[in-house]
Order: C-alpha cells, then sequence, then structure tokens
C-alpha cells in the first residue's frame, strides 16, 4: 500500500510525534506507515484522512502515486 502521510504532514509542518499523539498511536507507527512497512487498519486510515480533512483515497492507494509535477497522457 502506498501512501501521502510524509507529504501531508510536511505541508502542514506536522511532526511524526505530533500526528502519533493526535491519533493515539506510537510515534514509530507513523514511520513504518511512512515506508510502507506497516499497513494501517482501516478504522486508522479513516482517522489518518480525517485528521487531514481529504478523502481516504488522497492518502492512501493501492498503486504508486504519480510523481509531482509528473504529467499523463
Amino acid at each position: 500500500m502506498h501512501n501521502r502521510i510524509a507529504m501531508l504532514r510536511a505541508e502542514r509542518g506536522i511532526s511524526r510525534r505530533d500526528l502519533a499523539d493526535a491519533l493515539e498511536v506510537h510515534y514509530q507507527t507513523i514511520g513504518y506507515l511512512e515506508r510502507g512497512e506497516y499497513s494501517p487498519s482501516l478504522h486508522l486510515a479513516l482517522k489518518i484522512a480525517q485528521f487531514f480533512d481529504v478523502p481516504t483515497e488522497v492518502v492512501f492507494s493501492l498503486a504508486p502515486f504519480p510523481r509531482l509535477g509528473h504529467r499523463t497522457a
């Protein structure tokens, strides 16, 4: 599973620890998620999307996200 958690955090200036505290998970869990070493439960995925106020599919995808600035035909 691919995700944009790190990008969303960086855009908003949120640390891993602050996000973890808001989601009530260990801060290392955020690192595992960002590196793709751990897939979140549905409940956690929804909490992450809600935290960032975006649809779940903006945060998570089964296919790699296109690179920023990359145009598709």
